[in-house]
């Protein structure tokens, strides 16, 4: 068969990661690992608390380093976005998914970055970025980087649990969901103990919700814990980090922001399970510090800066 009659890739896996495309039909599909404790993140206390009916009912702890901002796009925006990045090319991805890259090309291993095809974010993308300014948490943002993820129910899309890179990257992981909601799931590898706090405990309701802290309205995450400590070492317990897992609800049209302890102690995945419909989300990235004002990189960082912010991008 001539090289022109050759079929083109189903998919875009590689190594141990699969998809629903490339998976033997005869296979067992892979299944997510689920920890001994569950745990889901609640947004108005920037706390994870025990899944109902489960192991870790009774218990909670600080889960700092997540702000959900809802509702940050409307249906109209989000219509107008899609579209847009359904005129151009979605190329082949693993696990199930296909992405548009608006960044540099970056060899992480070696460290090396090429900048000969990229011509910055799209310009779609200049409205959300000034949108996203006007918030707290997002204060002195400048992506330099933004990469398109489709996901889709056939295909069985997912991603790994990972940890996203920190040496071009920066302290602010920033993710718009689109389409439909999805759970992210955070995991931590750490052998170290993590101390669980009783619902009963005195600086706590008997819903157990910490009363140190009170609802932000839609912006939530924000006002964290760290003052609620328990009043006895009676009420606690220490678990493995390894054995927990922490959901975190994403609506529809939310952004997310990680940073601190979400962005660097815990690794973050979607679960095949979790995609029930199409999901397409928008990931941006900020400098790192060696690449930022006063750092050893500054000159190309800026350099990509100015690529990035002429919101000229097309997909590389």
């Amino acid at each position: 068969m001539a090289d022109s009659d050759v079929a083109p890739p189903v998919c875009g896996c590689k190594g141990i990661r699969t998809c629903l495309l490339c998976e033997s039909p005869a296979a067992e599909l892979p299944k997510a690992l689920h920890k001994t404790k569950s745990f889901v993140y609640v947004p108005e206390k920037g706390i994870a608390k025990g899944v109902e009916r489960s192991e870790a009912a009774d218990w909670w702890f600080p889960f700092p380093g997540v702000t959900l901002i809802e509702e940050f796009v409307t249906e109209d925006e989000e219509g107008e976005m899609v579209h847009a990045m359904d005129q151009d090319q979605w190329r082949l991805s693993q696990s199930g998914r296909r992405k548009q890259d608006f960044g540099p090309k970056v060899n992480f291993k070696k460290q090396k970055i090429k900048l000969a095809n990229f011509t910055g974010l799209p310009s779609i993308s200049k409205v959300l970025w000034e949108r996203m300014r006007s918030h707290t948490v997002l204060a002195g943002f400048l992506p330099v980087e933004q990469c398109n993820l489709d996901y889709n129910f056939d295909r069985g899309s997912a991603i790994d649990p990972h940890f996203d890179d920190s040496w071009l990257w920066g302290e602010r992981l920033v993710s718009l969901n689109l389409l439909s909601e999805t759970v992210l799931t955070m995991s931590c590898s750490s052998s170290d103990n993590l101390q669980l706090i009783s619902t009963l405990d005195q600086c706590t309701e008997p819903n157990g919700n910490c009363v140190h802290n009170t609802d932000e309205g839609v912006i939530r995450g924000q006002s964290e814990v760290q003052d609620c400590v328990p009043h006895s070492t009676s009420n606690t317990i220490m678990v493995p980090y390894s054995e927990v897992e922490v959901a975190v609800h994403l609506p529809r049209r939310s952004l997310v922001v990680l940073y601190g302890d979400a962005r660097h102690k815990w690794m973050h995945a979607i679960h095949r399970e979790h995609i029930k419909q199409r999901r397409v989300c928008s990931t941006f990235r900020e400098l790192s510090a060696e690449f930022s004002a006063g750092g050893k990189e500054e000159a190309q960082g800026q350099m990509l800066l100015d690529i990035a912010l002429g919101f000229q991008g097309k997909s590389v």
